[in-house]
């Protein structure tokens, strides 16, 4: 769906504080450099505090990145929390290409009328809360859209984000690095695209 040989791909996460997204796209940044991209990945948020709405951003290329600022005109758009879907507008910026993976329990055609999106626009909806409520028994909704991020991404596999929290995240516990890995299998494999 998208291939970062076809050039530079810019992402834009839109959650609220405690969610991970910013863990999420570092996490996405990491696992494209271990596959020999070019990478960044960084946060803007205003008040430090849990629930407030935060972006992250990611570029990946196979050449070296200049740009320096904001992702003003993403290619992929991640909405953590399905509640900015109404209130941040995650639309501002793209093209009528663009890629928009949302946490939600709603259908993927609900989802593109309510953000208004032209029919050459792809959307993934994956129900991540629900996972990570089963799997962790907490909202962080982030690994299930990792491992919906590996459909759209055509060079990273969902064993690459597998991979990743087994080594990276030795930190935590045995149980809660399995929970971790059977979220991101299920965001992969529940994920709805129209």
């Amino acid at each position: 769906m998208v291939n970062v040989n076809s050039g530079m791909i810019e992402v834009r996460w839109h959650g609220r504080g405690g969610q991970g997204a910013k863990s999420a796209s570092a996490i996405l940044a990491e696992v494209m450099f271990e596959g020999g991209r070019h990478v960044q990945a960084f946060p803007e948020y205003g008040a430090e505090r849990q629930g407030a709405p935060i972006r992250a951003y990611n570029r990946v290329s196979n050449k070296p990145i200049r740009r320096r600022c904001g992702v003003q005109n993403p290619n992929v758009v991640v909405v953590v929390d399905p509640t900015l879907a109404s209130s941040a507008n995650p639309t501002e910026g793209c093209g009528d290409d663009a890629v928009y993976l949302v946490n939600t329990p709603e259908n993927t055609a609900d989802v593109r009328t309510k953000l208004g999106l032209p029919d050459s626009a792809t959307v993934m909806a994956v129900d991540a809360t629900r996972i990570t409520l089963e799997e962790l028994g907490q909202n962080r909704p982030n690994a299930p859209l990792l491992g919906a991020l590996s459909r759209i991404f055509s060079d990273v596999s969902v064993d690459d984000f597998v991979d990743h929290f087994s080594k990276k995240m030795k930190s935590l516990s045995a149980k809660t690095l399995e929970a971790n890995k059977r979220a991101i299998m299920r965001g992969r494999d529940e994920a709805v695209e129209v």
